[in-house]
């Protein structure tokens, strides 16, 4: 297990219409369907914010306005440990069309239970599950 340095990975809770955006990961990936919030990997010199507009433009096609932080999670999985970051989110524009996902989802808070999450998003989906809303 890989625990001596952890890479930073920022999320989205992308919320539009009172819905939120989940995804699914690839058969090809290690985390294969599982589904998580959207986002991607921080490259250097970039800000978690940038990062998450650049990942949601290249991943699904869209431009996002990215709010306040909402909360991080440390998760050490077998090939990699990640620090996932989360913000809040607004759908800006665009055409969702996913380049790097199976499928994806716009679905309620009280809908979250029925997907089975990638472990560094579950802290995420049970925050959520808590509170009744995350953006103001």
């Amino acid at each position: 297990m890989i625990k001596d340095k952890l890479v930073t990975v920022t999320a989205a809770i992308l919320e539009h219409n009172g819905k939120i955006l989940v995804a699914q990961r690839k058969a090809s990936d290690r985390l294969s369907g599982m589904w998580e919030f959207p986002g991607g990997k921080l490259e250097k010199g970039e800000t978690p914010q940038e990062c998450l507009k650049r990942e949601l433009r290249e991943e699904f096609g869209i431009e996002v306005s990215v709010g306040h932080f909402v909360a991080e999670s440390i998760y050490h999985y077998d090939h990699i440990s990640i620090r996932l970051i989360a913000y809040a989110a607004t759908l800006l524009g665009g055409r969702l069309e996913p380049t790097d996902h199976d499928d994806y989802r716009w679905v309620t808070i009280s809908e979250l239970y029925r997907y089975e999450f990638a472990p560094a998003d579950v802290p995420f989906v049970e925050m959520l599950k808590q509170k009744a809303r995350v953006i103001p």
